[in-house]
C-alpha cells in the first residue's frame, strides 16, 4: 500500500521523453496507458504542468547568494548585486536581440511578483516585456508592455507560478540599449486577488502620480523640480511650492513609472490670492497622442479640483492652463492621480458638490 500512494505521486508529465520510453517503461511501474498519457501532455508542450518549487514569502530570490546567475545580458554582475541607490552602471542588451537578460534561479521558485529597476538618471524611458519559464524552452509572458512607455521602478505581479528562468526583453528605448539596473523576485503574500489587472496593467488604489512611486515632472517650471508632486499641500507662497507654465506657451507634463489605469485626478491650483484659473487635462501613453479627459477651459476655478473620468490606461498626464485672471502664467501646488488622498467619502462629496457649484456659477458669468 505504501509502495502504492508513492507511485501515485510520481509526475510523469516532468520526466523527460527518453526517460519516460526507457527507464519509466522497463520498470513495469507504470502502465502503458499512462506511459501514452504523459507523453501526449509533454508533446502539447502543456505550460501549466504541475512543476514543483520552493516558496519563500516575501522574500527576494533573484541574489547571488540564493543561487541566481544571469545567463545573458551585458555586464551580467551588475544586475543581482543589489544595488537601488547608488548606482552608475547597468546590465544591458541591444534592442532587437530577443534573447535579452535571461536569469536563472538556484532552484525553481514560486514568485507571483517582479521588480525591475530601469536606468533612471536620466530621462530615457523604455518598452519590454518580461517571460517566465522552468525548463528554458516553454516561456510563458507575464507582462507585456511593449505598446507602452516605462521608467525607473516597474512593478510586475501576476498568478503564483513555479519559475526557474526569468527573460527581459527590451523592444524600445531612447538610445537603442535596454538598460536594467536591478531584478528582484519573490513571492508575495499579500492577497493578490484583490489587485486589478485591465488588459495587463495594474489599477492602483494609491497615487501614483508621485515621487514616492517615481513619477517625474518631465516639462514645467519650478525651483524644485518634483514640487508638484512631492505630496506637499501646505508649505507654498509666492515664490515657491508650485509649478507652472507661461500660457499659450508649453504645459505641465507628468510621467508615471509605467502605464497605470486610473480613472481620476485631483490637484491644488495655486490659492494664495483670489485668482481664477481655467485649464484642460490630456493623458497618453506615447505623447503624441493624447486625450482629453477634462476641459475647463471656459470655467473659472480656484483651489483644489477634482476630476473624474472613463477609465483608461494612462502613462502620461498634460496640465494645460488657458487663462489666469491675475496675469499670464498657470500655477499648481499638488497633483494626484487617481484620486484616493480624502479624508473620508464625506469629503470627496462635499468638494464635488462645491465644486460644481462654483464651476456652474462660473460658467453662467463667464456666458
Amino acid at each position: 500500500v505504501a509502495n502504492c500512494q508513492v507511485i501515485n505521486k510520481v509526475r510523469l508529465t516532468l520526466i523527460e521523453l527518453k526517460d519516460l520510453l526507457t527507464i519509466v517503461r522497463s520498470s513495469g511501474l507504470f502502465s502503458a496507458e499512462q506511459i501514452l498519457d504523459a507523453i501526449e501532455v509533454l508533446e502539447t508542450k502543456d505550460l501549466d504542468l504541475n512543476y514543483r518549487g520552493c516558496i519563500l514569502k516575501d522574500e527576494n530570490v533573484a541574489l547571488i547568494e540564493k543561487g541566481a546567475s544571469v545567463l545573458k545580458g551585458d555586464m551580467k554582475d551588475r544586475l543581482l548585486d543589489g544595488h537601488e541607490y547608488n548606482y552608475e552602471m547597468d546590465s544591458s542588451h541591444v534592442i532587437d536581440d530577443k534573447e535579452g537578460l535571461v536569469v536563472k534561479f538556484g532552484k525553481p521558485f514560486i514568485i507571483n511578483t517582479i521588480r525591475l529597476l530601469l536606468f533612471d538618471k536620466d530621462h530615457r524611458s523604455y518598452s519590454y516585456y518580461i517571460e517566465v519559464s522552468v525548463n528554458e524552452v516553454d516561456w510563458v509572458k507575464v507582462c507585456n508592455f511593449s505598446e507602452y512607455v516605462c521608467r525607473s521602478w516597474q512593478l510586475i505581479h501576476f498568478p503564483s507560478r513555479v519559475v526557474r528562468f526569468i527573460r527581459v526583453v527590451g523592444v524600445n528605448s531612447n538610445n537603442r540599449s535596454f538598460q536594467v539596473v536591478n531584478l528582484q523576485a519573490m513571492f508575495q503574500s499579500a492577497n493578490l486577488s484583490e489587485i486589478s489587472k485591465v488588459d495587463g496593467v495594474l489599477v492602483p488604489r494609491e497615487n501614483v502620480a508621485s515621487t514616492q512611486n517615481n513619477a517625474s515632472v518631465v516639462e514645467g517650471v519650478s525651483r524644485s523640480r518634483n514640487a508638484l508632486i512631492n505630496g506637499d499641500t501646505d508649505n507654498y507662497d509666492w515664490d515657491m511650492g508650485y509649478t507652472c507654465h507661461q500660457l499659450g506657451s508649453g504645459s505641465i507634463v507628468i510621467q508615471l513609472c509605467q502605464a497605470f489605469y486610473i480613472d481620476s485626478m485631483r490637484m491644488l491650483l495655486w490659492d494664495c490670492d483670489q485668482r481664477a484659473y481655467s485649464y484642460y487635462i490630456e493623458v497618453s501613453n506615447d505623447q503624441k497622442k493624447w486625450t482629453k479627459v477634462c476641459d475647463r477651459s471656459k470655467f473659472d476655478c480656484r483651489g483644489w479640483q477634482y476630476v473624474k473620468f472613463e477609465p483608461m490606461a494612462v502613462t502620461f498626464i498634460r496640465l494645460v492652463g488657458t487663462r489666469n485672471t491675475s496675469n499670464e502664467v498657470f500655477h499648481v501646488v499638488h497633483f494626484e492621480a487617481p484620486a484616493v488622498t480624502f479624508a473620508s467619502a464625506e469629503e470627496l462629496e462635499s468638494l464635488m458638490a462645491g465644486q460644481e457649484k462654483f464651476l456652474n456659477a462660473s460658467l453662467n458669468h463667464n456666458l
